[in-house]
């Protein structure tokens, strides 16, 4: 029996007529490709123009469509902790399972987004965004060795961090005692208000970090 080859997703926005972290995205792409065997396509073309949107590509072995939308807003994330487990997510594919089931709990529960464990019940990251946090003066993420996604949201934080970021395994009480924030290749970085109903607390420099987020 053949492996199933999976589809490649990026999600891409495009800002005042440019798309101002494709680079992030076609580097991660061309490693998933690799790693994957799926088959890079040869040529794209770089989303420019138009309306502020949302550009979704994906890649697979039939070829790459590309679909758009609308930016959603991006106000302030209040998180629940999902009963959905988080499972080893290193590409960003179309299997989504528990990413799904998460964003249902969070319907459910009239907020943004809600926060994924590991099975040893550690932060991982959440349905539609990475999650970080301050830990003194640096900024801090789970590590990969969780399974979560190198996000384009991370690396460009890295790339303002000039160079990887401090790591940690926390539990969602540990969480709580921080002031944590949610990023995402659309939306950027955006400050986490509450979780399961706590409010955690608030730091300036998240909003300097989220101003130098766009190239």
């Amino acid at each position: 029996m053949k492996p199933v080859i999976p589809t490649l997703i990026e999600t891409i926005r495009v800002r005042n007529g440019v798309a101002p972290l494709w680079y992030l995205h076609i580097r991660r792409l061309s490693e998933s490709c690799r790693a994957l065997g799926v088959p890079l396509p040869l040529k794209f073309e770089v989303p420019s123009g138009g309306t502020d949107r949302v550009v979704r590509l994906e890649v697979g072995p039939g070829g790459m469509q590309v679909t758009e939308r609308p930016v959603p807003s991006a106000g302030p994330v209040d998180l629940v902790t999902a009963h959905a487990k988080h499972a080893p997510y290193p590409h960003k594919t179309t299997w989504r399972a528990p990413f799904d089931e998460a964003r249902r709990e969070a319907d459910a529960a009239s907020v943004v987004d809600a926060l994924l464990l590991t099975p040893e019940g550690t932060v991982a990251e959440c349905a539609l965004f990475s999650i970080f946090w301050w830990d003194g003066d640096r900024v801090v993420a789970p590590p990969f060795g969780s399974g979560v996604l190198r996000s384009v949201s991370r690396m460009r934080i890295e790339e303002l961090n000039g160079g990887p970021l401090a790591t940690a395994s926390l539990t969602p009480v540990d969480l709580k005692q921080r002031s944590a924030f949610v990023a995402n290749a659309v939306r950027g970085i955006i400050p986490v208000v509450s979780l399961d109903g706590s409010g955690l607390a608030q730091d300036q420099r998240t909003e300097a970090l989220a101003a130098r987020f766009w190239p």
